[in-house]
């Protein structure tokens, strides 16, 4: 069996840092995992042809060689991945189609023509696939029916298929779901909120694997919450710092966790030991109520600001996500945002428009009040150039304005400059002694032209030197990874012209077309609130 897979086309967004990726040559942040580790969990006797649409496109001879074809992506993905099942189907080729679009909403796969369905986690469906192929079959739908695989016998991800050079970071995962409760999340009604995760000697051993094949460049650990299960997470940390000491350190790691990190040092430790340098929280708000509202409790017991402060204190650059938009929330929540951001020095602040995604709690509550839109506004889309996909409970008018004036503000480059600044100015240096790698020529060119844009061509010359020069006196061990943040700036200024544009065209179109996207009555907003 000659198996295509296809990697669906990522519309520009805040994690694509396009201009940045200039710099240094690379075409994309982070492979599909996904679809690598469905190579691997597939029978080995197939043959496998990996097609990442953000780096080349399929070529005819690519649909040609295929007997089977699959494809894998995420919502934000959709208009592509709708677009390749039809592709395929117009050559007649066998389509599997799976991952957390097609199983959040996989009527829109079917109505492009796709044979198979491959829903839920793949560990559990793909072998069904397997077995409807030896008996001939031509189409079906294959489920799990709510069963959840024990991920300590998922396989190592085919990282061989990759074109590595085209990639800034690799990705691994340890564990999948979460504990928490958060109303419009939906990585429990996916993964559950029983955090599974694989054992340390699997994840060294894929380690192993991406240092055999050469991988010396950053890995981001993409497990939705890292610490949902601290116990497990603490016994990984504890063999992998070993490990990384051993191998010389060729590894920066970077993940995503629950903000309560602040609150376990001994974990915050063991990170930074393994040579974790980033983290990514999701704060969402600084109003209480909000976060009370779609149970986020977990950002509502300590101070947010400290807890931010402690962990950048500790060693790790904070990365967060923002939402505007959450039910009862009083106007002026993108100045508190922005408040927030400055008060902490987070150089990367993600915002999004709160959508509802399918099956969400938040989505099964909107559609019970009647408040999700009907036509091409309905399908929630987690990109930032997207409005909200519900009637809210303030005019929309307003959201938008506030969420464009977060994103504008933020990110002018004088402002982004100074909180990249801030941040590392206090963080303590790495304590891990790597291996001295020379510098290549795209590293040493991308620095150039970073000191021409930022250092010369721009206003914020004077700005640029002076950070520079006092990083370099008072904090030289993080001046690396100053200046990679520095450069992520190139990405920022035109990112944010984007948002503005697209938010615009969006809300013109919705009062042209929607005059009847009006908020919410007091009302409804007091019973949303309480």
């Amino acid at each position: 069996m000659r198996v295509l897979l296809l990697y669906p086309l990522f519309p520009k967004s805040f994690w694509s840092f396009d201009k940045a990726l200039e710099l240094i040559g690379r075409q994309v942040t982070i492979p599909p995992l996904g679809i690598i580790t469905v190579a691997a969990i597939l029978p080995q006797t197939w043959e496998f042809r990996l097609v990442d649409r953000n780096v080349r496109a399929e070529t005819e001879a690519d649909w040609e060689w295929a007997d089977l074809v699959i494809i894998s992506g995420m919502i934000v993905q959709k208009p592509d991945m709708l677009h390749l099942i039809r592709e395929a189907k117009q050559r007649g080729k066998l389509v599997a189609a799976g991952g957390p679009y097609v199983t959040s909403v996989p009527e829109a796969a079917q109505s492009a023509g796709v044979d198979f369905l491959v829903l839920d986690e793949g560990e559990l469906t793909l072998p069904l696939l397997v077995e409807a192929l030896e008996r001939g079959e031509t189409s079906g739908i294959l489920r799990a029916n709510g069963e959840k695989p024990d991920v300590t016998h998922t396989p190592i991800p085919r990282f061989d298929l990759l074109e590595m050079e085209a990639y800034s970071d690799m990705s691994v995962q340890f564990s999948r779901g979460c504990p928490f409760q958060c109303e419009f999340c939906d990585i429990i009604v996916l993964y559950g909120r029983k955090p599974r995760t694989k054992t340390p000697a699997q994840l060294l051993a894929e380690l192993q694997t991406l240092y055999d094949l050469g991988w010396r460049r950053s890995i981001f650990m993409v497990d939705d919450n890292f610490i949902g299960n601290k116990r497990n997470v603490k016994l990984l940390l504890r063999e992998l710092g070993p490990w990384m000491a051993a191998h010389g350190y060729p590894f920066r790691f970077s993940t995503e966790a629950s903000v309560d990190l602040a609150q376990d040092q001994e974990l915050l430790d063991l990170m930074i030991a393994a040579n974790f340098n980033a983290v990514f929280l999701g704060i969402e708000t600084p109003d209480t109520d909000s976060l009370a509202l779609t149970q986020k409790f977990q950002n509502t017991r300590n101070s947010l600001i400290e807890a931010v402060q402690r962990i950048n204190r500790s060693g790790l650059r904070v990365m967060a996500g923002f939402i505007i938009g959450f039910d009862g929330e009083k106007p002026g929540a993108g100045d508190r945002i922005i408040e927030f951001v400055e008060a902490t020095a987070i150089p990367q602040a993600m915002f999004s428009m709160l959508q509802a995604l399918p099956s969400t709690a938040l989505w099964q509550r909107l559609e019970k009040e009647g408040r999700l839109l009907d036509g091409q506004h309905k399908d929630a889309n987690i990109n930032q150039t997207t409005l909200i996909n519900f009637i809210p409970t303030r005019p929309v008018e307003e959201l938008a304005r506030e969420y464009t004036k977060c994103f504008w503000e933020l990110y002018e480059p004088d402002r982004y400059l100074a909180r990249v600044y801030r941040h590392f100015a206090h963080m303590r240096p790495s304590p891990n002694k790597k291996k001295f790698r020379r510098p290549g020529l795209k590293d040493i060119r991308a620095l150039l032209i970073i000191c021409w844009r930022q250092g010369l061509k721009r206003k914020t010359r004077f700005q640029f030197w002076h950070q520079i020069f006092l990083i370099i006196r008072h904090n030289p061990g993080v001046f690396e990874h100053y200046i990679i943040n520095c450069a992520h700036l190139e990405h920022f200024i035109d990112y944010r012209q984007i948002v503005c544009d697209e938010i615009a065209a969006q809300l013109a179109e919705i009062v042209v077309q929607e005059p009847d996207f009006t908020p919410q009555t007091p009302e409804v907003i007091e019973a949303a609130v309480h």
